[in-house]
């Protein structure tokens, strides 16, 4: 059972039982993992999504490779809500372990679609019930007991077509897009659709739920925000790509190793491009630190376990000012926690990753546009200034598919940065690498294999000088730390300003980050209708933060400031960088058990809280 929501939904479900809910609901599927389920779920809402009706997926596994329970919600809002939606509305339930505990959580009214020798309608009488003999349905289709296993599930498909009003033709087209050329699966599903369509014929309707046909996605796509982040870095220009595989970033290296096959090669066929698996994080951040150093577009991907094995080579790239990306796909963990689940929870250790006075640059996406936008951006923003930058997305943001407008291709050249050339150096005689000659805080470099006899330097840590010789000054060092982090202060204005919502005249204030931000919205919308509740909200997208940040916390009597964290941590950077009066403004809103963030939750602790 993901979340019990009987309790909740009994103390105001009776008026909603009674009125349908057309295109404004959500499907849990309940499967065992390994059971191939997933091309069924994406039948599902692709179908869904071609009718015209917005949508979103969340696919919720475990950490094992086969056996335990796992869930896939799909929710269709009308209103193009797509955060997951906390209550359940109808459930497939297709696993005989998790079968009576999620029946058990739903809340009166929902209706229940299951394998029929589960015998679940006796276990309460305020469902709506449909026993489906799935392996009867599936069995004139495929001889092969293993293959009517896996076909049981595009059966289940085909019945909630008949029971909502899919379209059985966008149910066939979703079919052909998920299986490709693989004429044979195509066949077969379809022939299991087909089937599980036929047999919910003779099944008497009685729950409130339908989809009609809208035409609100016309235009856009689906994707997944690591295949964004993988294109993101694709157009960015990296040629250097050094990783060890951990869940949930894999998919985002494994994407962009496919693209840079297709489009990096030159005219006889040769990679023009390196992609190294390490034996683990620690190597690969190394490697790609070397290639950054070399003058390459250099990246690697993790997660939290994999940032923590980082740390000291993040210090020396820190100190040494070079530029690499690093992709946090944030996740719960470590392993012996919930690992595949979604979490906000590298935010604070990030920041500040390494050893000493050490800070880095965090860009947070807060959709798939922004995991290609931000993708894009964020080696530019290494190289201009010559630092780590982290792109903090998560599970759900990552691996999960969201409805999206397509990516607009980036107009504007690639910013290397302060570099000087060998004409350069003609033209000025020679340079100190790390002298800031501009007050920016920000060195002039040169790349490996400039020819000029000025162009070379020694690359060092903390004990440099400005012309990066060695040195145990202490007043040397001071200065060194002073440009350091003014470089970052300016940073403030490189990067992503914040996003406002509201008119800015609220008492309360909403801060949030990342994937949070569809719920935020919705939030708002039910508070506003729900309680009378105005309110401003300000997404951040970028630390440093932006001065704007301040200018909103001073605006507002209130400020909530909502993560999926159990201890604050973006609130714990804003009060070591707001004014101190201002830190008592600041409350936090905390979602901590790793399934991606509703709207009713936000709605009801902030209700709460204004409460008191």
């Amino acid at each position: 059972m993901l979340e019990h929501t009987t309790a909740a939904a009994e103390a105001g479900g009776g008026r909603a039982a009674a009125s349908p809910l057309v295109n404004d609901f959500s499907i849990q599927v309940a499967t065992a993992n390994g059971s191939g389920s997933q091309s069924s779920n994406t039948v599902l809402l692709r179908a869904l999504f071609q009718m015209g009706i917005p949508v979103s997926g969340k696919n919720l596994f475990p950490s094992n490779i086969a056996g335990l329970p796992t869930w896939y919600t799909v929710r269709a809002s009308k209103d193009g809500w797509v955060a997951r939606k906390k209550e359940i509305d109808l459930l497939v339930a297709m696993n005989p372990d998790t079968a009576r505990e999620d029946v058990r959580a739903l809340a009166p009214g929902a209706a229940v679609v299951y394998d029929a020798p589960l015998g679940l309608a006796s276990l309460r009488d305020d469902l709506v019930f449909y026993p489906v003999p799935f392996d009867e349905v599936v069995a004139p289709v495929a001889s092969e007991a293993r293959l009517r296993k896996l076909l049981r599930n595009m059966a289940y498909v085909g019945v909630l077509a008949r029971l909502l009003g899919i379209e059985a033709a966008e149910v066939e087209r979703a079919i052909g897009r998920v299986f490709g050329q693989k004429a044979k699966a195509r066949e077969l599903n379809v022939a299991a659709a087909r089937a599980g369509f036929e047999h919910a014929g003779a099944l008497e309707k009685r729950d409130r739920l339908s989809v009609r046909r809208m035409d609100a996605t016309a235009g856009k796509i689906i994707v997944d925000g690591n295949s964004a982040a993988a294109l993101g870095a694709l157009f960015a220009g990296v040629t250097v790509v050094a990783w060890y595989p951990i869940t949930p970033s894999s998919s985002l290296v494994e994407t962009l190793i496919g693209h840079l096959r297709e489009h990096r090669v030159d005219a006889d066929g040769r990679a023009t491009y390196a992609v190294v698996q390490a034996e683990d994080e620690l190597a690969a951040v190394g490697m790609a630190i070397g290639a950054g150093w070399a003058g390459a577009r250099a990246m690697t991907a993790s997660a939290g376990p994999g940032l923590s094995l980082m740390a000291e080579f993040v210090g020396l790239a820190y100190y040494a000012e070079i530029p690499v990306v690093i992709f946090d796909v944030q996740r719960v963990g470590p392993s012996t926690g919930l690992p595949t689940r979604t979490s906000q929870g590298d935010v604070l250790s990030t920041a500040f990753l390494s050893h000493g006075d050490t800070q880095h640059v965090l860009l947070f996406p807060g959709s798939v546009e922004e995991c290609f936008s931000m993708g894009v951006a964020a080696f530019d923003v290494a190289e201009r200034l010559q630092t780590p930058v982290f792109v903090m997305t998560d599970l759900d943001l990552g691996m999960n598919n969201w409805m999206a407008d397509p990516f607009p291709y980036p107009d504007r050249p690639l910013d290397r940065g302060k570099v000087l050339s060998k004409e350069d150096l003609d033209r000025v005689g020679g340079f100190a690498r790390y002298r800031d000659v501009d007050g920016d805080g920000i060195g002039w470099r040169t790349l490996p294999g400039t020819d000029h006899p000025r162009a070379a330097y020694f690359t060092r840590g903390t004990g440099h000088d400005d012309a990066s010789a060695y040195s145990e000054s202490p007043a040397v060092f001071e200065e060194n730390m002073a440009r350091l982090a003014r470089k970052l202060d300016g940073a403030r204005a490189l990067l992503p300003a914040p996003e406002r919502h509201g008119g800015g005249t609220a008492p309360v204030g909403i801060l949030a980050y990342g994937s949070s931000h569809p719920a935020i919205l919705e939030a708002r919308a039910q508070l506003a209708a729900e309680a009378g509740l105005d309110t401003d909200y300000l997404r951040v997208r970028a630390y440093p933060f932006s001065r704007e940040v301040e200018a909103f916390v001073r605006a507002h009597e209130r400020v909530y400031v909502v993560e999926q964290n159990r201890d604050g941590q973006l609130a714990a950077l804003l009060k070591l960088d707001l004014p101190t009066e201002l830190v008592p403004r600041l409350r936090g809103i905390a979602h901590v058990h790793g399934l991606p963030l509703d709207a009713r939750s936000v709605t009801d602790e902030l209700l709460a809280k204004e409460a008191r």
